[in-house]
């Protein structure tokens, strides 16, 4: 179910509890301010989340109250996880799904990276 973007920080979301070490992920990368680990349920044939280890529900909150170092950090780790799963050639799509219409389904900021396959149009027609 789709959440509100606007809602505070809910520190029980999956994420957080990952980020916690309370549930267990494949982490492809980790350092001071992101983890990346594979999805569980994967929408292509590489199929990887980022997420900040900061508590933000949103793009918007994280670009609202995140340090720049902060905020540079995690944007620097997407960069890195493409380039390490070696993306960057054939390419690969980024998604951040915000707030309700955006269909966010967890309360964390996350980036989803697609790739392995052509992943078609950006949105049905």
């Amino acid at each position: 179910m789709p959440i509100d973007a606007t809602l505070p920080y809910d520190d029980q979301n999956i994420f957080a509890k990952i980020l916690r070490g309370e549930i267990p992920s494949t982490r492809v990368y980790e350092d001071d301010h992101a983890l990346a680990f594979l999805d569980i349920n994967p929408q292509a044939p590489t199929h990887i989340l980022v997420i900040p280890k900061g508590a933000y529900v949103s793009w918007d909150d994280f670009s609202a109250r995140a340090p720049d170092a902060e905020i540079a950090g995690f944007v620097r780790a997407v960069g890195i996880v493409a380039r390490n799963a070696g993306l960057v050639e054939p390419g690969y799509r980024l998604l951040a799904n915000i707030g309700q219409h955006g269909h966010q389904e967890v309360p964390h900021l996350h980036v989803h990276i697609f790739a392995g396959r052509p992943l078609g149009p950006m949105l049905a027609r």
